[in-house]
């Protein structure tokens, strides 16, 4: 065995540093063995068979809409039924497994991606459009996860201490809850996806996993490593497929003991609904683990240091182009500081880079398909009624789906620039007449998952703490960037079932507690 025993062991998979010659050289030799590789066909994997279908998912690159990056077979119904049972099958030796020995192969698979590092970050380049760095973070944070929560299982195995009177002793242990169905997006298509299948994996469950349309390869290269890294056969089957046909089939599916959803609020609370109703054959409640999104404010208080206020504003924005369930895609500033603020947001807009996210210098680049392109357009003709645009707004879907980063002034509070998710690289920015009306702003969606307070005002920071409502407050910084141990991920409201990703009872969730007392004679 290889387990590393304490959590206290855990630190965060470092940044990569691409101003360093080696670091680059060995990124772009990645990116040249990927290129090699593009256009390969993908199975979907059942209880360990790989099954070849007619109907494919094309990835493509949203970089460049002519480059394919492998065609994926897609699952029907009955493939979801046999996945089913493959992972109900598998349960009943999986759930006995020694957790000491799942944790093993969540630190192998860990291993295995480390040493493979740039190569993954490479297909986030190539399929989800990311630039280097924020490939290089996606990558960091799925090795993180799994590290992470092979040691919280190694924390959990033995449970629980509860009190005992004399002559009885009393348990308190976790057990596995069954099968889940994982419905991963395309946003953090390594970090989120695997994430939420490890979580579960380690726990003790046996998982169906539905990575993001937009996304498969990059799934299927994850579940390789799993392979590899001496997972058995059916823990985890590999189907993507259509959420309308597989994705409902499997959440009403009354076998299913839980859904780990991560994507938008209408699709949330659509699975969420589902999932309540309860099927002939079905003995349980299903659980639902749902990170829905969010409407996230950066603040900027009167006293603050503007500069950095502006970069807060600005990166928060628009990294990985707005395509963040935490991205500040509204900014509220105080009256006296607003023109000032303001301009040097519109400088630093214009400073940004945007196009091939394969040259490391770009700083952003496309949205991640033809529809977010169309919402995104819509969205800046809205803002055009509804605020002054100072930045951006033009778009080329000639090549890839290519938006510039997108600023809008003097917005009204409860417009819908900043009421609506938007999911793409538009900044709203508002005027607050005191830090009263800056905090109303802030609460006044129905979403609760991330904001930022940029203020030297004690007071003030002390009274967010109290009053922002969000799951994520940061201060001083911008209010993207959760590291996974350090920042427990999940949010309020409808941005969904504040599950903390990267936290000390993420792993419960997919777990249930048994109680054993035991009367000594």
């Amino acid at each position: 065995m290889i387990t590393k025993n304490k959590i206290s062991e855990y630190k965060h998979e470092p940044f990569m540093d691409f101003s360093l010659k080696e670091n680059k050289q060995s990124f772009e030799e990645a990116l040249r063995l990927v290129d090699s590789q593009l256009g390969k066909e993908y199975p979907l994997i059942i209880g360990g068979e790989r099954i070849i279908t007619d109907e494919k998912i094309i990835s493509i690159n949203p970089a460049n809409k002519e480059e394919v990056i492998g065609r994926v077979s897609k699952a029907n119904k009955e493939l979801a039924e046999q996945a089913m049972q493959a992972a109900l099958s598998m349960f009943e030796t999986w759930k006995k497994e020694d957790p000491e020995a799942r944790a093993d192969i969540l630190f192998r698979a860990a291993d295995i991606i480390r040493k493979r590092k740039h190569e993954f970050s490479s297909y986030l380049v190539k399929e989800a459009g990311k630039p280097w760095k924020e490939a290089d973070a996606d990558t960091a944070e799925a090795i993180d996860f799994l590290e992470f929560y092979a040691r919280q299982m190694l924390q959990l195995k033995d449970g629980i201490p509860v009190l005992s009177r004399d002559g009885e002793i009393n348990k308190y242990n976790y057990i596995p809850l069954g099968v889940g169905i994982i419905i991963s997006p395309f946003n953090f298509p390594l970090a989120i996806m695997a994430g939420t299948a490890v979580a579960a994996i380690v726990a003790g469950n046996t998982i169906l996993l539905k990575p993001s349309n937009n996304t498969p390869v990059v799934a299927a290269k994850f579940v390789e490593v799993m392979e590899e890294a001496g997972l058995p056969k059916g823990v985890l089957n590999y189907i993507p497929g259509s959420g309308a046909e597989v994705g409902d089939y499997l959440v009403d599916h009354p076998k299913t003991r839980f859904v780990s959803f991560t994507g938008s609020r209408e699709v949330g609370c659509r699975i969420y609904e589902r999932a309540a109703k309860v099927h002939p054959g079905q003995i349980w409640l299903k659980r639902v683990i749902a990170e829905m999104g969010g409407k996230d404010t950066v603040v900027v208080d009167k006293d603050a240091d503007l500069e950095l206020a502006a970069s807060s504003i600005v990166y928060s924005a628009f990294g990985f182009s707005g395509q963040k369930c935490s991205a500040g895609s509204r900014a509220v500033i105080h009256q006296d500081v607003y023109d000032e603020v303001v301009a040097k947001v519109i400088a630093l807009t214009r400073t940004l880079s945007v196009g091939n996210p394969e040259d490391m210098n770009t700083y952003m680049g496309p949205v991640i398909d033809k529809a977010s392109f169309n919402k995104v357009k819509k969205y800046i003709g809205i803002g055009k009624e509804e605020g002054r645009l100072v930045a951006g707004g033009e778009g080329d879907d000639s090549k890839g789906y290519f938006i510039q980063p997108t600023v809008f002034v003097d917005v009204d509070e409860k417009a819908r620039l900043m009421q609506e998710e938007i999911f793409g690289p538009v900044l709203a920015i508002c005027k607050a007449r005191d830090f009263d009306h800056m905090l109303e702003i802030a609460n006044n969606t129905e979403y609760g998952l991330t904001g930022a307070l940029i203020s030297n005002n004690r007071d003030h920071i002390e009274r967010a703490k109290e009053e922002f409502h969000v799951g994520n407050l940061y201060f001083n910084r911008g209010c993207t960037g959760a590291i996974v141990g350090y920042q427990p991920f999940g949010g309020f409201n409808m941005s969904g079932t504040d599950s903390k990703a990267g936290g000390p009872d993420y792993l419960i969730l997919h777990m249930q507690a048994k109680t054993t007392g035991e009367q000594l004679r």
